[in-house]
């Protein structure tokens, strides 16, 4: 792996382990789902514009509009709209860690759905992952962790992985701009609704939440997508996806820093573990089916 891809790579991963503290900043100020109908209206016309200025163009192939409806529902809609709920009871650090557990949970509906065989190091890191979480999901629940919360928390990440093996191999070709910008107003318009039937649309406009708000249209919203294809893109998706075992500590490490959230010991072992098993998991090769006679 050269410098600019290490350098890339862990920018992506600080973008997208700080917008658990971002979401947490606005929808303290802010209704969730408007909030977020909002920055996806406002992240997709700039990556329209952007894609426009560049050549792309929106006639796409048939078979990218699937991808498009199912991640702007899944990613945008469901995972985001159910994590910014959450947060509004639950600690950015506990939405990261469950967050966090996406390669792992990617790998366990590998095996359970598609049958793929995984090796002794990715089960080991499977059941680290889990573990890890129940060391700081139980102490936090046994001090007032919103037990509901948590469960966006888990219906969130279950959504992204649904979306992953749905869409996985799916290429965009030649307007990439296109294809993020579309998913952003599929993901703002499946909520808008949502918003105007559950919520009442009063705003606090306050300095942190307007900050907070544009932070996360202009880095997790479009940068980090953009670096993590560019990534994918120089070094391949197995690789790049080693970064994410980088997750765990850096969004803990954020909110404890910008949110002044409580960091125990227990919080530094749970979190080791996860990051040791998201890392065995990406590492591991895959198992070769039995030949059949």
């Amino acid at each position: 792996m050269d410098l600019r891809a290490l350098l890339a790579g862990l920018a992506f991963v600080a973008m997208w382990s700080s917008a658990f503290t971002s979401a947490r900043i606005i929808v303290v100020d802010a209704p969730p789902f408007l909030a977020l109908s909002i920055r996806f209206a406002i992240s997709g016309a700039l990556a329209l514009a952007i894609g426009r200025a560049l050549g792309q163009r929106i006639s796409l192939e048939r078979r990218l509009w699937r991808p498009i409806v199912v991640f702007g529902i899944c990613q945008n809609a469901l995972y985001l709209g159910l994590i910014f709920v959450a947060v509004q009871t639950v600690e950015a650090s506990v939405a990261v860690v469950v967050a966090s557990t996406l390669p792992l949970l990617v790998a366990a509906l590998d095996r359970i759905v598609f049958g793929m065989r995984l090796s002794a190091l990715a089960v080991g890191g499977l059941a680290a992952g889990l573990g890890g979480v129940l060391v700081i999901t139980a102490a936090r629940l046994g001090a007032g962790l919103d037990p509901l919360g948590l469960a966006y928390c888990v219906g969130a990440v279950l959504a992204l992985a649904v979306a992953t093996l749905t869409v996985r191999g799916a290429s965009a070709g030649g307007n990439l701009w296109m294809v993020v910008g579309l998913q952003m107003l599929v993901g703002g318009a499946a909520l808008l609704p949502v918003s105007i039937l559950l919520e009442t649309w009063q705003v606090t406009w306050t300095a942190s939440m307007i900050g907070a708000f544009w932070y996360t249209v202009l880095v997790p919203g479009l940068a980090a997508t953009m670096i993590w294809f560019w990534l994918v893109g120089r070094i391949g998706a197995t690789r790049a996806s080693t970064f994410h075992f980088l997750n765990p500590f850096l969004g803990v490490a954020i909110a404890a820093v910008v949110l002044g959230e409580l960091v125990t010991l227990r919080d530094f072992v749970g979190v080791a573990i996860i990051m040791a098993g998201i890392l065995a998991v990406q590492l591991s090769r895959p198992v070769p089916a039995p030949v059949r006679t």
